[in-house]
């Protein structure tokens, strides 16, 4: 049996909930974990799930009100920039997720079969060529770090959800339920485990 390592966040912005760990929390078979939504925090407490757990798969999920479908990020970049404060108060610029380290990295996982297994379940999902720069990215392009520097046999990456229906009753913003973006993350799960490369279809944006 592989383990998996699923983690999500802890509210931010005001909210009263993340509908990242809310879905989490539905899934069977896997290490839950929930992260500090703070730079300081948030890859400290990925590492030390990490470490114990031993996982041969990390999937982490956040936050990004605005999108319609689960979107896979396929890049995380080496830069901390916050429109708004963390958690604890931080709003960092212009400022490196870790000093010295490339400006990018690639997802180690398959993106384009992970999406397709979702569709597949009947969710909307699609491959993501941006992170943000907020404490998401922070910790894909972290994930990624420690992969290519620590634990090469890992693989991992970061998935964003949409907003959940409870925060969006007053605005006109997509949503989708929480038991509908477990589905898909199951989708998702699957297919990291049994696809070793990745599906050769066009995938891609214009903008």
């Amino acid at each position: 049996m592989k383990r998996v390592l699923v983690t999500g966040f802890e509210p931010f912005g005001g909210e009263r909930t993340n509908p990242s760990f809310d879905a989490v929390r539905l899934l069977d078979g896997v290490v839950a974990v929930e992260l500090p939504c703070t730079f300081a925090g948030a890859l400290p407490a990925l590492r030390a799930a990490i470490a114990e757990h031993e996982p041969d798969l990390v999937l982490c999920v956040g936050q990004a009100g605005g999108r319609a479908a689960v979107t896979v990020e396929k890049v995380a970049v080496n830069l901390a920039e916050a429109r708004i404060p963390d958690n604890a108060g931080a709003q960092p610029s212009d400022e490196p997720v870790v000093e010295g380290g490339p400006a990018a990295y690639f997802a180690h996982l398959p993106v384009k079969a992970m999406v397709q297994a979702a569709r597949a379940s009947g969710v909307p999902a699609h491959v993501s060529y941006t992170a943000g720069t907020f404490v998401c990215n922070q910790v894909a392009y972290g994930l990624a770090h420690l992969i290519e520097t620590e634990r090469p046999g890992l693989r991992g990456g970061f998935v964003h959800v949409p907003y959940s229906p409870d925060q969006v009753v007053d605005q006109a913003q997509p949503s989708m339920d929480t038991a509908v973006v477990a589905r898909a993350l199951r989708a998702m799960i699957a297919a990291a485990l049994e696809t070793a490369g990745d599906l050769a279809v066009h995938a891609g944006a214009t903008h």
